[in-house]
């Protein structure tokens, strides 16, 4: 079962409460062996991530589905908590993660992420200041105000 938790209180307490959900099983009749962190295999390629979650709201219980773009899987579900907190706020005690999933980029279903997926995206870089190159060659004062759009 993986658990997506801050620290391994959390998580040992978060495991009892979906244990409880699923098996007719207490804390008191069972014993944690060992709590481990999964790493990601590659860090440092961004992927797109697909989160099932189930969270609780003033007016019931909802099911929803989640795309991320994220390096790791961890800080997918940092961003998804982060996220359902904005915009539906919901505290992290109601929010629960079923499924978490890499989605290739031809199976991403939200724009907002297939909007990044172009690859010939650019981002405008506004309000460029030109820098000397050495700080001796900076003038202190400057007789017009600078060029900062091309």
């Amino acid at each position: 079962m993986r658990i997506f938790a801050p620290n391994e209180v959390v998580a040992k307490s978060r495991y009892w409460y979906f244990l409880s959900k699923l098996h007719k099983a207490k804390r008191a009749n069972g014993e944690i062996v060992s709590v481990n962190e999964i790493y990601e295999s590659n860090p440092l390629k961004v992927k797109n991530f697909g989160v099932w979650l189930r969270y609780d709201s003033r007016s019931g219980t909802h099911n929803m589905y989640k795309e991320y773009r994220e390096t790791t899987r961890a800080a997918a579900v940092e961003a998804c908590y982060q996220d359902m907190a904005a915009r539906h706020r919901a505290r992290f005690s109601s929010v629960q993660i079923i499924r978490v999933g890499t989605v290739k980029a031809a199976d991403v279903r939200r724009p907002y992420i297939q909007q990044l997926i172009q690859p010939n995206l650019k981002f405008p870089l506004p309000h460029r200041v030109q820098r000397p190159a050495k700080k001796a060659d900076r003038a202190l004062i400057i007789a017009q105000r600078p060029s900062t759009f091309y």
